[in-house]
């Protein structure tokens, strides 16, 4: 059992951390642009650290027209450990909290390795649309942690 900690951050802005949990990503690839330390970031985003307080992982929430297009980073030396699964099951009660009907992801084609991603979202319940979007409803008023 992993002591993972769900840190809102409110304003968000580009910083080392960040950058660390994307490692060798390019921050356009997520439609980020190319920002420099301090660059203010739109939408809602969270950051996870370890017990120990490193940052292994943030969730971003982007709300519109009652959905909300979600981002899962998570720092390469703690992939396959469920941080990630941590990160979207929070997202998705921060979506209930709201009231939002659907959650989804647009994996990028020039991701590294869109087949795992678009596969590990699928396991968590997104299916994929016509448009390129994978897309969870959201069950009202569910909170899956008490974190």
């Amino acid at each position: 059992m992993h002591a993972w900690e769900w840190i809102p951050e409110t304003p968000a802005t580009w910083d080392t951390r960040k950058a660390g949990v994307l490692g060798v990503l390019d921050p356009a690839l997520f439609g980020l642009g190319r920002p420099e330390s301090g660059d203010a970031l739109g939408d809602e985003w969270w950051r996870v650290e370890d017990g120990g307080g490193r940052t292994v992982a943030y969730g971003r929430l982007d709300e519109s027209w009652g959905d909300a297009e979600i981002l899962v980073l998570v720092h390469p030396e703690a992939r396959r450990t469920g941080v990630g699964s941590f990160v979207l099951s929070r997202l998705e009660d921060e979506a209930g909290q709201r009231g939002l009907s659907y959650i989804y992801n647009v994996v990028p084609h020039a991701h590294p390795d869109p087949e795992q991603v678009t596969d590990w979202l699928a396991t968590h319940g997104f299916v994929g649309n016509d448009v390129g979007e994978l897309r969870k409803p959201v069950p009202a008023g569910v909170v899956h942690h008490s974190r």
